[in-house]
């Protein structure tokens, strides 16, 4: 499969290196392009892929073209592009966010046939462990489903999610790297306050959240066991949940995600 991908920046980058280090595609099937053709040479030459000077060329050379590009100039692009993809057919691919694929088939203004999976990665892509969600329009196929869902696994994790569910998606995955780091930047000041130096709370903040994931993945329990393992009668740990509760501490997290999926249904409204 000879894959394009249209936009450089760090997300479609974070893809190329997961395609190539599980082997997805030879650099030699992989084109890409952008706007900043020095950017592009530079970072095909390091890659050893592809490098296109122009979108119409990009799209009658692969089979899957890949959005890489922000919301606001998708319509842009697709506008710019319609004819050549409405004539080679590719199948279409956006990470563009909170922009649905009927939107994504609206900027083509036809009755015809276009394939169009959408995908909301999330930025842990670009470490090889990221989370992703993918849906298709009526015209993709089950296998186109499965080969997108298959790349991105190759950068972390994907699951086929009905796109009811993105705004969910968005708020658990998309946005929660961010309430992640101000948690461990929170624990990381609490030790500043109470005399540790910053650098080192922040490594050793880190390297607990990380750990607690990983068991956490590998682990049949649910959460709350694990907590219990943690927490002996009378401890420490106790001590600390109580008064996180005792300030609300989930209701105020479910409250984050509840604000989070709000605000992304209202942007798809005005989409």
């Amino acid at each position: 499969m000879k894959i394009g991908f249209i936009g450089a920046g760090n997300m479609a980058s974070a893809i190329i290196e997961g395609i190539l280090q599980q082997h997805f595609s030879h650099p030699q099937d992989i084109y890409l392009y952008d706007i900043s053709i020095e950017k592009v040479q530079s970072f095909a030459k390091q890659k050893e892929i592809q490098a296109v000077a122009d979108l119409q060329a990009l799209i009658q050379k692969v089979d899957t073209v890949i959005l890489a590009v922000k919301p606001n100039i998708v319509q842009e692009v697709l506008l710019a592009a319609k004819k050549t993809i409405l004539e080679t057919q590719p199948l279409i691919v956006s990470i563009a966010a909170g922009t649905s694929t009927e939107t994504l088939y609206e900027n083509f203004q036809t009755s015809e046939a276009v394939r169009i999976i959408r995908v909301m990665p999330n930025m842990n892509a670009m470490v090889g462990s990221g989370a992703a969600a993918v849906c298709k329009n009526e015209y993709a196929s089950e296998k186109d489903l499965k080969t997108i869902v298959d790349l991105f696994n190759a950068v972390g994790k994907a699951w086929p999610l009905e796109e009811k569910y993105f705004s969910i998606f968005t708020a658990i995955a998309g946005s929660s790297p961010a309430y992640t780091f101000l948690f461990i930047d929170s624990i990381a000041r609490a030790a500043v306050k109470n005399g540790m130096p910053k650098d080192l709370a922040l490594e050793i903040a880190t390297q607990a959240i990380l750990g607690s994931a990983e068991t956490l993945a590998d682990s049949q329990e649910n959460p709350w066991t694990l907590i219990d393992r943690v927490s002996s009668p009378g401890g420490t740990t106790v001590a600390g949940i109580v008064e996180l509760e005792n300030n609300a501490f989930i209701s105020t997290v479910i409250k984050g995600i509840d604000a989070t999926i709000q605000k992304d249904q209202e942007l798809n409204k005005k989409d």
